[in-house]
């Protein structure tokens, strides 16, 4: 496994990294909590030292499940969390999005709650967790420098999510100089990756980026199929219909990534990603050992050549050939959508 840093901050992540939102939570099918320790003590034998978690998932289980799996190892390992929703005075309904709360006093609050879950004194990667770009304000960010330089955490990121907005606040984290931003991007969803890029360029900024659902919610790893049935309370079945029959025929286009079974669809995917020079780490969700093994192995497969690079950049242009909207929003904006007219996307199509 090789590894790369964040920013400037020197804090080192593996190349594949292990994104637990899976653990502690029902959202990819019910395991126990011992399962969910071991499949972390797994990924870490295979070579992963990122452990990407955050407090609201499973309401602070996933967390504990971390720090318990990784705590003889600690000194060993990279971990990094997400803070900013309120699920301490709110209850959980189904997926719908709980009270925020960006504020530096609730920041130190919750961090320290979640150092205590974690079983550690610091955090090296301390993440807000679908701010807004409006909420991040001089406090906020004066909040996180402080944390960093009393040892609190060793680097500071942002986590988007597709609810929240995306531009403006990704375009922001990179203009302050945060060491991390964390969002939705694979070959089929490439928006607000591109824009980002664009800024990082723009700006010669050192913000790296932590690709997550790299394989589009299953389809690029080709466990979802036209044959699968979700098992109860799988998130991926809230998805409409038309998005994954448009995703199955771009799973199509995209075959030829195999390379003659020099690697999967799912590992051409994480190298796809990889091949961006801002990006730090990939964070896959990995639901058994299989997946572990394969996807830690993809950065050892062939990297993908010049030819296949263009050739998915075209597919992309032309949407795979495809001519029918998919049902989903792409896009949401906290700022009116200026964001998404500076950036040059279609407004039609994406939200």
């Amino acid at each position: 496994m090789k590894h790369r840093t964040l920013g400037s901050s020197g804090v080192e992540v593996s190349e594949v990294g292990f994104g637990a939102w899976v653990v502690g939570t029902d959202w990819w099918g019910d395991r126990t909590d011992e399962e969910d320790r071991e499949l972390l003590r797994y990924a870490f034998e295979q070579g992963i030292t990122y452990f990407d978690t955050g407090d609201v998932y499973g309401h602070g289980k996933s967390e504990e499940i971390v720090g318990e799996a990784l705590s003889e190892i600690r000194d060993e390992v990279t971990i990094g969390t997400k803070v900013g929703y309120d699920f301490y005075n709110n209850p959980q309904a189904g997926h719908g999005e709980l009270p925020k709360e960006i504020t530096p006093e609730w920041i130190r609050e919750a961090t320290e709650r979640s150092l205590d879950r974690l079983g550690t004194d610091y955090v090296d990667v301390l993440q807000l967790h679908n701010a807004n770009a409006a909420e991040v304000d001089e406090d906020v960010l004066e909040t996180l420098e402080s944390l960093k330089e009393e040892g609190v955490c060793e680097a500071i990121g942002w986590a988007l999510g597709p609810s929240i907005g995306w531009i403006a606040e990704g375009k922001k984290a990179i203009a302050e100089g945060f060491d991390a931003l964390q969002f939705v991007w694979n070959v089929f969803e490439q928006v607000p990756a591109r824009p980002f890029l664009e800024e990082i360029e723009r700006l010669d900024a050192e913000t790296s980026l932590i690709p997550r659902v790299p394989h589009s919610s299953g389809l690029l790893n080709e466990q979802v199929t036209p044959d699968t049935e979700f098992e109860e309370g799988d998130h991926r079945a809230y998805r409409p219909t038309e998005w994954y029959e448009t995703g199955f025929e771009k799973v199509e286009a995209i075959r030829f990534l195999k390379r003659d079974g020099e690697r999967t669809l799912g590992q051409a995917s994480i190298q796809w990603l990889l091949a961006h020079d801002p990006v730090a780490t990939v964070t896959p969700t990995f639901r058994s050992r299989a997946d572990v093994d394969e996807w830690t192995d993809a950065p050892e497969t062939p990297t993908l050549s010049d030819e296949e690079l263009e050739r998915i950049e075209e597919l992309y242009r032309g949407n795979f050939g495809i001519d029918r909207e998919d049902g989903m929003d792409s896009l949401r904006s906290s700022v009116g959508g200026e964001d998404i007219v500076a950036a040059g996307v279609d407004r039609g199509a994406a939200d």
